[in-house]
């Protein structure tokens, strides 16, 4: 069976804040969020946590020249849980990974400033960005992608905030919630 965005918006946990914004942005634009349209897409993304729950694996994002979670664009894919997964293969070199749970552990809208990506100018847009917790052996090989990122780490919890600079009012409080979820950190 192949999901659509209706099969998202199903699955979206209502006690994510973004959650009612996400569900308007379907109902209003269906299946075109699939693609990037040029207000605002669909993006999935995976926060990487190793077995014993102490660190976080992270790549540093050449956009954004920060430390952060692994993610990327629907670009077609109403099955959100498999482009988290692939966007994490792609982005850390690691091939095993476990989904903490089935569930979706987070809902953000994230605004994405202007910006040149590969030599072209992309507009001011938002994600409408469906997060997944994973899980992975930490002696795992990891490789960087460099087209997205220049290192790949994994990250002791104690030490995370001091990575994050991008847009980091916004985004520290996204880690934070997720983290509080999975850890007792």
């Amino acid at each position: 069976m192949n999901m659509t965005v209706f099969d998202i918006k199903n699955l979206l946990p209502q006690s994510e804040p973004d959650t009612q914004k996400v569900i308007q942005w379907i109902d209003r634009y269906g299946e075109a969020l699939l693609t990037r349209m040029e207000e605002g897409h669909l993006t999935a993304s995976s926060f990487i946590f190793n077995a014993f729950r102490t660190k976080i694996l992270m790549v540093y994002h050449n956009i954004y020249q920060s430390w952060s979670w692994t993610g990327g664009h629907a670009d077609g894919n109403a099955d959100l849980k498999a482009v988290a997964l692939k966007e994490a293969t792609e982005e850390t070199g690691v091939t095993d990974f476990r989904f903490i749970d089935d569930s979706i552990c987070a809902v953000d809208i994230l605004p994405v400033q202007a910006h040149i990506k590969h030599g072209k100018p992309v507009k001011e847009h938002v994600h409408l960005n469906i997060c997944y917790a994973l899980e992975c052996d930490e002696n795992a090989l990891l490789r960087i992608k460099p087209d997205e990122n220049s290192g790949v780490a994994w990250i002791d919890l104690s030490d995370w905030k001091s990575r994050v600079s991008e847009n980091d009012k916004l985004m520290i409080p996204i880690y934070e919630k997720i983290i509080c979820k999975y850890t007792q950190f």
